[in-house]
Protein backbone atom coordinates (compact mmCIF):
# COMPACT_ATOMS: atom_id res chain seq x y z
CA UNK A 1 0.00 0.00 0.00
CA UNK A 2 1.43 3.53 -1.04
CA UNK A 3 1.16 6.48 0.82
CA UNK A 4 -1.50 7.76 -1.06
CA UNK A 5 -3.69 4.81 -0.52
CA UNK A 6 -2.93 4.90 3.08
CA UNK A 7 -3.93 9.08 3.12
CA UNK A 8 -7.47 7.32 1.39
CA UNK A 9 -8.26 5.12 3.74
CA UNK A 10 -8.02 8.14 6.67
CA UNK A 11 -10.76 10.56 5.13
CA UNK A 12 -14.19 9.74 5.68
CA UNK A 13 -16.56 10.35 2.67
CA UNK A 14 -18.46 13.02 4.78
CA UNK A 15 -15.01 15.22 5.05
CA UNK A 16 -13.91 14.39 1.26
CA UNK A 17 -17.53 15.59 0.24
CA UNK A 18 -16.72 18.93 1.88
CA UNK A 19 -12.74 18.94 0.43
CA UNK A 20 -14.40 18.29 -2.90
CA UNK A 21 -16.99 21.02 -2.55
CA UNK A 22 -13.78 23.35 -1.91
CA UNK A 23 -12.59 22.18 -4.62
CA UNK A 24 -14.98 23.37 -7.21
CA UNK A 25 -15.34 26.01 -5.03
CA UNK A 26 -12.08 27.26 -5.81
CA UNK A 27 -11.79 26.32 -9.72
CA UNK A 28 -15.68 27.49 -10.62
CA UNK A 29 -15.21 31.22 -10.94
CA UNK A 30 -12.08 30.63 -13.03
CA UNK A 31 -13.79 27.94 -15.46
CA UNK A 32 -16.72 29.28 -16.43
CA UNK A 33 -15.11 32.78 -17.17
CA UNK A 34 -14.42 31.14 -20.34
CA UNK A 35 -17.64 30.19 -21.50
CA UNK A 36 -19.20 33.56 -20.72
CA UNK A 37 -16.62 35.44 -22.02
CA UNK A 38 -16.66 33.45 -25.61
CA UNK A 39 -20.35 33.16 -25.64
CA UNK A 40 -20.67 37.10 -25.18
CA UNK A 41 -18.00 37.31 -27.59
CA UNK A 42 -20.10 35.58 -30.27
CA UNK A 43 -23.38 37.32 -29.37
CA UNK A 44 -24.68 33.48 -28.22
CA UNK A 45 -28.64 34.00 -27.05
CA UNK A 46 -29.78 33.31 -23.56
CA UNK A 47 -30.70 29.79 -24.36
CA UNK A 48 -27.37 29.27 -25.86
CA UNK A 49 -25.17 30.91 -23.01
CA UNK A 50 -26.76 28.46 -20.67
CA UNK A 51 -26.33 25.59 -22.87
CA UNK A 52 -22.57 26.30 -23.06
CA UNK A 53 -22.11 26.80 -19.26
CA UNK A 54 -23.98 23.67 -18.45
CA UNK A 55 -22.18 21.91 -20.81
CA UNK A 56 -18.96 23.08 -19.70
CA UNK A 57 -19.67 22.52 -16.24
CA UNK A 58 -20.72 18.77 -17.10
CA UNK A 59 -17.29 18.79 -19.14
CA UNK A 60 -15.17 19.81 -16.65
CA UNK A 61 -16.89 16.57 -14.10
CA UNK A 62 -16.00 14.30 -17.71
CA UNK A 63 -12.41 15.69 -17.75
CA UNK A 64 -11.33 15.34 -14.15
CA UNK A 65 -12.30 12.16 -13.53
CA UNK A 66 -10.71 11.04 -16.83
CA UNK A 67 -7.52 12.02 -15.35
CA UNK A 68 -8.05 10.63 -11.68
CA UNK A 69 -8.48 7.26 -12.69
CA UNK A 70 -5.21 5.30 -13.79
CA UNK A 71 -5.79 2.82 -17.00
CA UNK A 72 -2.63 1.60 -19.22
CA UNK A 73 -2.38 4.67 -21.56
CA UNK A 74 -4.73 7.54 -19.80
CA UNK A 75 -4.80 9.15 -16.05
CA UNK A 76 -2.24 10.94 -14.17
CA UNK A 77 -3.68 9.65 -10.77
CA UNK A 78 -2.97 12.98 -9.31
CA UNK A 79 -5.32 15.12 -6.96
CA UNK A 80 -6.20 17.56 -10.02
CA UNK A 81 -9.10 19.23 -11.00
CA UNK A 82 -10.00 20.14 -14.93
CA UNK A 83 -11.41 22.82 -16.54
CA UNK A 84 -11.09 25.62 -19.66
CA UNK A 85 -7.74 26.64 -19.51
CA UNK A 86 -7.68 31.00 -20.28
CA UNK A 87 -5.04 30.85 -23.18
CA UNK A 88 -8.21 29.18 -25.68
CA UNK A 89 -10.30 32.53 -25.08
CA UNK A 90 -8.32 35.22 -27.20
CA UNK A 91 -7.46 32.10 -30.11
CA UNK A 92 -10.90 31.09 -29.83
CA UNK A 93 -12.53 34.28 -30.29
CA UNK A 94 -10.27 35.18 -33.46
CA UNK A 95 -11.35 31.91 -34.72
CA UNK A 96 -14.86 32.06 -34.21
CA UNK A 97 -14.97 36.07 -35.60
CA UNK A 98 -13.68 35.15 -38.54
CA UNK A 99 -14.63 31.57 -39.49
CA UNK A 100 -17.27 31.11 -37.60
CA UNK A 101 -18.34 29.06 -34.40
CA UNK A 102 -18.61 25.52 -36.12
CA UNK A 103 -14.71 25.91 -36.73
CA UNK A 104 -13.79 26.21 -33.34
CA UNK A 105 -15.31 23.01 -32.26
CA UNK A 106 -13.22 21.35 -35.81
CA UNK A 107 -10.06 23.12 -34.25
CA UNK A 108 -10.35 21.65 -30.68
CA UNK A 109 -11.52 18.40 -32.01
CA UNK A 110 -8.30 18.42 -33.95
CA UNK A 111 -6.10 19.54 -31.49
CA UNK A 112 -7.26 17.09 -28.90
CA UNK A 113 -6.30 14.48 -31.17
CA UNK A 114 -3.27 16.03 -31.90
CA UNK A 115 -2.45 15.77 -27.57
CA UNK A 116 -3.34 12.28 -27.70
CA UNK A 117 -0.87 11.15 -30.44
CA UNK A 118 1.87 13.42 -29.27
CA UNK A 119 1.79 12.40 -25.56
CA UNK A 120 4.51 9.98 -25.59
CA UNK A 121 7.01 12.29 -27.62
CA UNK A 122 5.92 15.14 -25.33
CA UNK A 123 6.82 13.66 -21.94
CA UNK A 124 10.18 13.08 -23.38
CA UNK A 125 10.68 17.13 -24.14
CA UNK A 126 10.11 18.79 -20.76
CA UNK A 127 13.76 19.31 -20.61
CA UNK A 128 13.29 21.72 -23.58
CA UNK A 129 10.87 23.60 -20.77
CA UNK A 130 12.75 25.30 -18.13
CA UNK A 131 11.60 27.73 -16.03
CA UNK A 132 12.53 30.76 -18.12
CA UNK A 133 10.29 29.03 -21.23
CA UNK A 134 6.94 28.24 -18.60
CA UNK A 135 7.71 31.72 -16.26
CA UNK A 136 7.49 33.95 -19.91
CA UNK A 137 4.44 31.79 -20.71
CA UNK A 138 2.40 32.11 -17.81
CA UNK A 139 3.39 35.64 -17.71
CA UNK A 140 2.07 36.03 -21.08
CA UNK A 141 -1.16 34.38 -20.80
CA UNK A 142 -1.82 36.52 -17.67
CA UNK A 143 -1.10 39.70 -18.74
CA UNK A 144 -1.87 39.63 -22.08
CA UNK A 145 -5.83 38.79 -21.01
CA UNK A 146 -5.50 41.95 -18.72
CA UNK A 147 -7.25 44.29 -21.65
CA UNK A 148 -10.15 41.81 -22.12
CA UNK A 149 -10.89 42.25 -18.29
CA UNK A 150 -10.15 46.40 -18.81
CA UNK A 151 -13.39 46.19 -21.67
CA UNK A 152 -15.46 44.11 -19.79
CA UNK A 153 -14.81 46.40 -16.95
CA UNK A 154 -16.37 49.20 -18.89
CA UNK A 155 -18.96 47.11 -20.41
CA UNK A 156 -17.63 44.62 -22.77
CA UNK A 157 -18.97 46.93 -25.79
CA UNK A 158 -16.24 49.78 -26.49
CA UNK A 159 -18.83 51.21 -29.15
CA UNK A 160 -21.58 51.39 -26.86
CA UNK A 161 -23.29 54.50 -25.20
CA UNK A 162 -23.44 52.83 -22.04
CA UNK A 163 -19.21 52.14 -22.30
CA UNK A 164 -17.29 52.93 -19.03
CA UNK A 165 -21.03 54.60 -17.99
CA UNK A 166 -21.05 54.85 -13.87
CA UNK A 167 -23.22 51.91 -13.27
CA UNK A 168 -20.32 49.65 -14.77
CA UNK A 169 -17.40 51.27 -13.41
CA UNK A 170 -19.20 50.59 -10.08
CA UNK A 171 -20.17 47.22 -9.99
CA UNK A 172 -17.30 46.34 -11.64
CA UNK A 173 -14.70 48.50 -9.06
CA UNK A 174 -16.52 47.12 -5.99
CA UNK A 175 -16.44 43.39 -7.37
CA UNK A 176 -12.65 44.04 -7.81
CA UNK A 177 -12.47 45.77 -4.01
CA UNK A 178 -14.67 42.62 -2.75
CA UNK A 179 -12.02 40.22 -3.83
CA UNK A 180 -8.73 42.59 -3.07
CA UNK A 181 -10.40 42.90 0.75
CA UNK A 182 -11.26 39.24 1.31
CA UNK A 183 -7.38 38.23 0.08
CA UNK A 184 -6.54 40.99 2.57
CA UNK A 185 -8.53 40.18 5.42
CA UNK A 186 -10.25 36.57 4.94
CA UNK A 187 -8.28 33.35 5.30
CA UNK A 188 -7.94 29.69 4.37
CA UNK A 189 -11.42 28.68 2.38
CA UNK A 190 -12.60 32.28 2.05
CA UNK A 191 -9.32 33.57 0.35
CA UNK A 192 -9.51 30.54 -1.75
CA UNK A 193 -13.03 31.48 -3.14
CA UNK A 194 -12.53 35.48 -3.34
CA UNK A 195 -13.23 35.90 -6.77
CA UNK A 196 -16.63 33.98 -7.04
CA UNK A 197 -17.75 36.12 -3.70
CA UNK A 198 -16.92 39.00 -5.48
CA UNK A 199 -19.13 37.87 -8.55
CA UNK A 200 -22.18 37.16 -6.54
CA UNK A 201 -21.60 40.89 -4.55
CA UNK A 202 -21.12 42.31 -7.76
CA UNK A 203 -24.10 40.79 -9.36
CA UNK A 204 -26.05 41.16 -6.57
CA UNK A 205 -25.39 45.06 -6.55
CA UNK A 206 -25.80 45.14 -10.61
CA UNK A 207 -29.37 43.68 -10.02
CA UNK A 208 -30.09 46.56 -7.48
CA UNK A 209 -29.13 48.69 -9.95
CA UNK A 210 -31.60 47.31 -12.54
CA UNK A 211 -28.95 46.00 -14.73
CA UNK A 212 -29.89 42.35 -14.89
CA UNK A 213 -32.39 40.05 -15.67
CA UNK A 214 -33.72 36.79 -14.65
CA UNK A 215 -35.97 35.97 -17.38
CA UNK A 216 -32.99 33.63 -18.82
CA UNK A 217 -33.30 31.52 -15.68
CA UNK A 218 -36.91 31.35 -15.62
CA UNK A 219 -36.69 29.79 -18.60
CA UNK A 220 -34.17 27.39 -18.32
CA UNK A 221 -35.24 23.66 -17.53
CA UNK A 222 -34.22 22.13 -14.80
CA UNK A 223 -32.49 19.35 -16.31
CA UNK A 224 -30.91 18.55 -19.51
CA UNK A 225 -28.21 16.06 -21.13
CA UNK A 226 -25.30 17.82 -23.20
CA UNK A 227 -26.03 17.24 -26.72
CA UNK A 228 -23.37 16.37 -29.26
CA UNK A 229 -22.38 19.01 -31.95
CA UNK A 230 -25.36 21.60 -30.54
CA UNK A 231 -23.61 24.59 -32.33
CA UNK A 232 -23.39 22.61 -35.57
CA UNK A 233 -21.71 20.10 -37.27
CA UNK A 234 -17.71 21.04 -37.04
CA UNK A 235 -15.84 22.44 -39.94
CA UNK A 236 -12.19 22.65 -40.53
CA UNK A 237 -9.56 24.82 -40.75
CA UNK A 238 -5.89 24.50 -41.25
CA UNK A 239 -5.05 27.68 -39.96
CA UNK A 240 -7.87 27.76 -36.96
CA UNK A 241 -6.24 23.76 -36.71
CA UNK A 242 -2.66 24.83 -36.44
CA UNK A 243 -3.78 27.76 -34.16
CA UNK A 244 -5.35 25.25 -31.52
CA UNK A 245 -2.40 23.08 -31.32
CA UNK A 246 0.07 25.88 -30.78
CA UNK A 247 -2.41 26.87 -28.09
CA UNK A 248 -2.22 23.29 -26.64
CA UNK A 249 1.37 23.12 -26.81
CA UNK A 250 1.64 25.86 -24.14
CA UNK A 251 -1.49 24.15 -22.21
CA UNK A 252 0.49 21.13 -21.45
CA UNK A 253 3.62 23.22 -20.35
CA UNK A 254 1.70 24.57 -17.92
CA UNK A 255 0.20 21.33 -17.18
CA UNK A 256 3.43 20.18 -16.64
CA UNK A 257 4.16 22.15 -14.14
CA UNK A 258 1.46 21.40 -12.34
CA UNK A 259 1.67 17.48 -12.33
CA UNK A 260 5.51 18.08 -11.23
CA UNK A 261 4.04 20.55 -8.26
CA UNK A 262 1.52 17.90 -7.62
CA UNK A 263 3.91 15.45 -7.61
CA UNK A 264 6.17 17.18 -5.12
CA UNK A 265 3.20 17.51 -2.87
CA UNK A 266 2.47 13.88 -2.54
CA UNK A 267 6.01 12.26 -2.82
CA UNK A 268 5.24 11.05 -5.94
CA UNK A 269 8.22 11.23 -8.46
CA UNK A 270 6.64 11.62 -11.79
CA UNK A 271 8.01 9.45 -14.50
CA UNK A 272 7.79 10.34 -18.56
CA UNK A 273 5.44 7.47 -18.94
CA UNK A 274 2.76 8.97 -16.33
CA UNK A 275 3.11 12.69 -17.82
CA UNK A 276 2.53 10.76 -20.99
CA UNK A 277 -0.60 9.59 -19.45
CA UNK A 278 -1.56 12.88 -17.88
CA UNK A 279 -1.26 14.39 -21.38
CA UNK A 280 -3.62 11.83 -23.09
CA UNK A 281 -6.99 11.92 -20.91
CA UNK A 282 -6.56 16.01 -22.04
CA UNK A 283 -6.55 15.09 -25.39
CA UNK A 284 -9.22 12.84 -24.89
CA UNK A 285 -11.08 15.38 -22.66
CA UNK A 286 -10.39 18.04 -25.40
CA UNK A 287 -12.16 15.52 -28.19
CA UNK A 288 -14.70 15.35 -25.57
CA UNK A 289 -15.45 18.84 -25.47
CA UNK A 290 -15.15 19.49 -29.00
CA UNK A 291 -17.73 16.82 -29.54
CA UNK A 292 -20.42 18.88 -27.27
CA UNK A 293 -19.18 22.02 -28.28
CA UNK A 294 -17.33 22.91 -25.24
CA UNK A 295 -13.63 23.86 -25.10
CA UNK A 296 -10.46 22.22 -24.17
CA UNK A 297 -10.17 21.01 -20.43
CA UNK A 298 -6.34 21.17 -18.80
CA UNK A 299 -5.36 21.01 -15.22
CA UNK A 300 -6.24 23.74 -13.20
CA UNK A 301 -3.21 25.41 -11.10
CA UNK A 302 -5.72 27.01 -8.70
CA UNK A 303 -6.56 23.65 -7.25
CA UNK A 304 -2.93 23.21 -6.47
CA UNK A 305 -3.31 25.66 -4.04
CA UNK A 306 -6.08 24.17 -2.22
CA UNK A 307 -4.58 21.06 -1.81
CA UNK A 308 -1.57 22.86 -0.17
CA UNK A 309 -4.18 24.41 2.00
CA UNK A 310 -6.62 21.26 3.24
CA UNK A 311 -3.11 19.29 3.66
CA UNK A 312 -5.09 16.36 2.02
CA UNK A 313 -3.58 14.90 -0.95
CA UNK A 314 -5.41 11.97 -1.91
CA UNK A 315 -7.87 11.72 -4.54
CA UNK A 316 -11.19 10.61 -2.88
CA UNK A 317 -12.30 14.77 -2.06
CA UNK A 318 -11.39 15.27 -5.87
CA UNK A 319 -13.51 12.08 -7.00
CA UNK A 320 -16.50 14.04 -4.81
CA UNK A 321 -15.41 17.45 -7.10
CA UNK A 322 -16.06 15.74 -10.43
CA UNK A 323 -19.25 13.97 -8.90
CA UNK A 324 -20.48 17.55 -7.93
CA UNK A 325 -19.64 19.18 -11.35
CA UNK A 326 -21.46 16.09 -13.52
CA UNK A 327 -24.32 17.08 -11.13
CA UNK A 328 -24.28 20.98 -11.54
CA UNK A 329 -23.93 20.50 -15.11
CA UNK A 330 -26.81 18.79 -15.52
CA UNK A 331 -29.02 21.45 -14.22
CA UNK A 332 -29.29 24.65 -16.78
CA UNK A 333 -31.05 26.57 -13.88
CA UNK A 334 -27.74 26.52 -12.36
CA UNK A 335 -25.66 27.09 -15.67
CA UNK A 336 -28.58 30.15 -16.22
CA UNK A 337 -27.26 31.89 -12.91
CA UNK A 338 -23.80 32.68 -14.23
CA UNK A 339 -25.25 33.72 -17.29
CA UNK A 340 -26.97 36.31 -15.85
CA UNK A 341 -23.57 38.11 -14.41
CA UNK A 342 -22.80 41.83 -16.38
CA UNK A 343 -19.68 42.00 -17.98
CA UNK A 344 -18.29 45.01 -15.88
CA UNK A 345 -18.72 42.36 -12.71
CA UNK A 346 -16.68 39.73 -14.83
CA UNK A 347 -14.17 42.87 -15.76
CA UNK A 348 -13.61 43.53 -12.60
CA UNK A 349 -12.99 40.00 -11.43
CA UNK A 350 -10.65 39.34 -14.22
CA UNK A 351 -8.56 42.34 -13.65
CA UNK A 352 -7.90 40.75 -10.66
CA UNK A 353 -7.38 36.91 -11.35
CA UNK A 354 -5.39 37.56 -14.98
CA UNK A 355 -3.08 39.80 -13.31
CA UNK A 356 -2.69 37.03 -10.86
CA UNK A 357 -2.25 34.43 -13.24
CA UNK A 358 0.72 36.52 -14.95
CA UNK A 359 2.26 37.46 -11.36
CA UNK A 360 2.74 33.78 -11.09
CA UNK A 361 4.54 33.62 -14.60
CA UNK A 362 7.15 36.30 -12.47
CA UNK A 363 7.37 33.74 -9.54
CA UNK A 364 8.54 31.41 -12.06
CA UNK A 365 11.04 33.77 -13.51
CA UNK A 366 12.70 34.40 -10.02
CA UNK A 367 14.54 31.23 -10.29
CA UNK A 368 15.99 32.10 -13.80
CA UNK A 369 19.35 32.98 -13.70
CA UNK A 370 19.30 36.65 -15.32
CA UNK A 371 23.11 36.70 -15.12
CA UNK A 372 22.79 35.10 -18.74
CA UNK A 373 22.55 37.00 -21.21
CA UNK A 374 20.53 34.43 -23.30
CA UNK A 375 17.59 34.23 -20.09
CA UNK A 376 17.30 38.24 -20.55
CA UNK A 377 16.50 37.83 -24.40
CA UNK A 378 14.72 35.30 -24.20
CA UNK A 379 12.22 36.64 -21.46
CA UNK A 380 12.54 39.87 -23.20
CA UNK A 381 11.75 39.17 -26.83
CA UNK A 382 9.12 36.05 -25.94
CA UNK A 383 7.03 38.11 -23.52
CA UNK A 384 7.82 41.74 -25.25
CA UNK A 385 6.26 39.86 -28.98
CA UNK A 386 3.39 38.54 -27.08
CA UNK A 387 2.52 41.63 -25.27
CA UNK A 388 3.25 43.53 -28.54
CA UNK A 389 0.80 41.53 -31.08
CA UNK A 390 -2.13 40.91 -28.19
CA UNK A 391 -2.26 45.18 -27.93
CA UNK A 392 -1.42 45.65 -31.41
CA UNK A 393 -2.44 42.73 -33.66
CA UNK A 394 -2.82 45.06 -36.86
CA UNK A 395 1.14 44.38 -37.21
CA UNK A 396 0.02 41.14 -39.78
CA UNK A 397 -2.89 42.58 -41.31
CA UNK A 398 -0.74 42.47 -44.79
CA UNK A 399 -0.58 38.50 -44.17
CA UNK A 400 -3.27 36.51 -45.58
CA UNK A 401 -6.19 35.68 -43.20
CA UNK A 402 -5.33 31.97 -42.37
CA UNK A 403 -2.11 33.46 -41.16
CA UNK A 404 -3.52 36.26 -39.08
CA UNK A 405 -5.39 33.67 -37.01
CA UNK A 406 -2.25 32.32 -35.62
CA UNK A 407 0.06 34.96 -35.36
CA UNK A 408 -3.16 37.52 -34.39
CA UNK A 409 -2.34 35.51 -31.05
CA UNK A 410 0.00 36.80 -28.34
CA UNK A 411 0.09 33.69 -26.74
CA UNK A 412 1.15 31.66 -29.39
CA UNK A 413 3.63 33.92 -30.91
CA UNK A 414 5.46 34.54 -27.31
CA UNK A 415 5.47 30.86 -26.62
CA UNK A 416 7.05 29.62 -29.74
CA UNK A 417 9.40 32.39 -29.71
CA UNK A 418 10.48 31.41 -26.08
CA UNK A 419 10.79 27.62 -27.32
CA UNK A 420 12.64 28.81 -30.10
CA UNK A 421 14.83 31.16 -28.25
CA UNK A 422 16.11 28.63 -25.98
CA UNK A 423 16.68 25.75 -28.33
CA UNK A 424 18.88 27.90 -30.47
CA UNK A 425 20.64 29.53 -27.05
CA UNK A 426 20.94 25.61 -26.03
CA UNK A 427 22.78 24.47 -29.29
CA UNK A 428 24.97 27.38 -29.12
CA UNK A 429 26.23 26.24 -25.24
CA UNK A 430 24.94 30.05 -23.88
CA UNK A 431 22.48 28.10 -21.78
CA UNK A 432 22.46 24.39 -19.97
CA UNK A 433 19.23 22.33 -20.09
CA UNK A 434 18.75 19.70 -17.62
CA UNK A 435 18.97 16.04 -19.05
CA UNK A 436 16.15 13.85 -19.16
Amino acid sequence: MNNSEKGLKQVSHLKAAVLGLQHLLAMYSGDIIVPLLIGAFLHFNAAQMTYLVSADIFMCGIATLLQLKRTPITGIGLPVVLGCAVQVITPLETIGGTLGVTYIYGAIICSGLFVFLISGLFSKLRRFFPPVVTGSLITIIGFSLVPVAVQDLGGGDASAKTFANAQNLTVGLVTMVVVLIINIFGKGFLRSISVLVGMIVGTGLAGAMGMISLSSVSSASWFKLPQPFYFGTPHFSWSAILTMILVSLTTMVESTGVFLALGDLTNRKLSSKELAKGYRAEGIAAMLGGIFNTFPYSTFSENVGVVQLSGIKTKRPIYYAGLFLLILGLLPKVGAFATVVPSSVLGGAMIVMFGMVGVQGIRILQQVDFNKNANLLIVAIAVGSGIGVTVYPQIFSSFPKSAQIILDNGIVVGGFMAVLLTILFSISGQIKLDKE
